[in-house]
């Protein structure tokens, strides 16, 4: 039976081989146990070494086979599981307290590598009580954009763009007519649904305009499949960036973000992205002071179903104008309209208390009514009328030098016997919403021995321009600024010396 005996010894060294691999459990059993229905395995020495286990030669090579994996003195096992013991755990489903550690968390874009990045890091570092003012104001709002982009499966890095586009400042408004903390132009804000009107315009509502955004960002994330390219399209617009793609595909080039031809605002958009995401990622290394973000909702949305005064909202929420106007600044005149306007943005702690005494308030909502103007009608007649200065009506309904006003305009006009407050500055329309001329971008190389006053001289504008416009950090040789010019300037004034090389920005 010669078969039968090799099978048994095959077995046998199985078996043994085993008991061999298995570390010995002292603190369970005291000592290692046989294998059942075999005979019982020499006992593993004091090093644990099974090279006393004798067993017939396999068929395979010992070359091919693992070494052998050998057991630990129980003295040893004890050891590193206690070491094991030691170590703290890590609760992956635990909510940071901090809202930075959460975008942190949720950063996933590539990251770019540029001297223009480098160059926005220096200069958001040199200047620490801007980006505080930025982070304090920023406070309101990050909650809600970082549960919005999480909603969607989008980069958290998307919710510092605000930083970019305008340093969190809801009532931001470019030369380019673009509003709000993502400062939308008018147009793509009415492709986006929002709303613009002489009541409100949803580009400066925090909550719509930022549904708004993301929707914009992912539909240019999905034509390109590169939040690089989305971004240069949010900042230059689509089209732009797709000739400017075209461009180098004609001519054999990389179509990637940093081998495109592009406007110098542009060329530094996604740097200072990336900037501002390296310096949120570490603060200490960039000596930048981060005050914590509570990661807890800080307002909540409340239904309107009356007509109500902006200042008496405020009152029954119990909080300061400024910060009802902070939080509900798509609204622009001083009564808040029911119809077809949004709800309510208020304080998460202010909610009931704003319900509360809307209950008990017994007086008028409003100390204005809408009025439609009818033919022959005229202003000051109906100023007179009112109790009310031309002035304080024009100021009022947003009325400018160069607004049409006629029948069918629709005007607010007190209330008989309503006590008039003044009206908080925030609805005074700015001086850049009235039509006026754009002006002329011009491209500065900075020369040897140049200065920035130097400079702003020059071409007869401010050095606070100068920094706007560039966001400078330190000036050196060789560095292109632009520079921007009213188009009613002299032509003398935008013309440079033959020895100065300027040139027209693209646009």
């Amino acid at each position: 039976m010669p078969v039968l005996r090799f099978i048994a010894a095959v077995v046998f060294t199985a078996l043994s081989s085993g008991c061999a691999l298995t570390p010995p459990q002292t603190d369970v059993a005291g000592a290692l146990k046989p294998a059942t229905d075999v005979p019982a395995a020499p006992a593993v020495g004091a090093m644990g070494d099974p090279a006393s286990v004798k067993s017939p030669a396999p068929a395979a090579s010992a070359a091919a086979r693992p070494a052998p994996i050998q057991a630990l003195p129980s003295a040893a096992s004890r050891e590193v599981r206690d070491s094991l013991r030691a170590i703290p755990t890590i609760d992956l489903t635990a909510v940071p307290p901090d809202l930075w550690d959460r975008i942190r968390t949720g950063f996933s874009m590539p990251n770019l590598s540029s001297p223009l990045v480098q160059d926005r890091q220096i200069w958001y570092a040199s200047q620490p009580s801007y980006v505080k003012r930025m982070v304090e104001r920023s406070k309101r709002y990050l909650y809600y954009i970082v549960e919005e982009l999480e909603k969607r499966g989008m980069p958290t890095e998307l919710a510092l763009l605000p930083m970019v586009e305008s340093a969190f400042n809801p009532m931001a408004y470019s030369r380019s007519h673009a509003s709000g903390l993502w400062q939308f132009i008018p147009s793509t804000g009415k492709n986006y649904n929002l709303q613009q009107n002489s009541w409100y315009d949803g580009r400066r509502d925090v909550v719509a305009s930022t549904s708004a955004a993301l929707d914009y960002l992912q539909f240019l994330y999905d034509m390109h499949g590169d939040w690089h390219l989305a971004l240069a399209s949010y900042n230059w617009g689509e089209n732009a960036v797709a000739r400017a793609i075209e461009k180098n595909k004609a001519k054999g080039l990389p179509t990637d973000y940093l081998s495109l031809g592009m406007p110098t605002e542009t060329r530094y958009y996604v740097p200072k992205l990336q900037a501002l995401k390296n310096i949120i990622a570490n603060p200490h290394t960039f000596g930048v002071d981060l005050e914590p973000v509570p990661n807890t909702p800080y307002f909540v949305t409340v239904e309107q179903t009356r007509d109500m005064d902006v200042r008496l909202a405020a009152k029954l929420a119990d909080m300061p104008l400024a910060e009802f106007l902070a939080l509900n600044p798509g609204h622009n005149r001083p009564v808040i309209v029911a119809n077809g306007t949004p709800g309510l943005v208020l304080p998460a702690d202010k909610a009931r208390i704003f319900l509360a005494n809307l209950e008990g308030h017994d007086q008028p909502l409003v100390s204005w009514q809408s009025y439609t103007l009818k033919r022959g009608d005229k202003l000051e007649q109906l100023a007179a009328k009112h109790g009310i200065s031309l002035a304080r009506l024009k100021q009022v309904n947003g009325i400018g030098r160069r607004t049409k006003v006629g029948p069918g305009y629709q005007l607010l006009l007190p209330l008989k016997g309503a006590l008039l407050e003044p009206l908080p500055a925030m609805f005074r329309p700015p001086a850049a919403s009235q039509p006026r001329m754009a002006p002329r971008k011009l491209s500065y190389t900075v020369q040897h021995g140049d200065t920035l006053l130097k400079i702003a001289q020059r071409f007869k504008v401010s050095v606070d321009d100068l920094r706007r416009w560039n966001q400078i950090g330190r000036l050196a040789a060789g560095q292109r600024l632009v520079v921007e010019v009213r188009q009613a300037a002299p032509a003398k004034s935008a013309k440079p010396a033959k020895k100065k090389r300027v040139s027209r920005a693209k646009k």
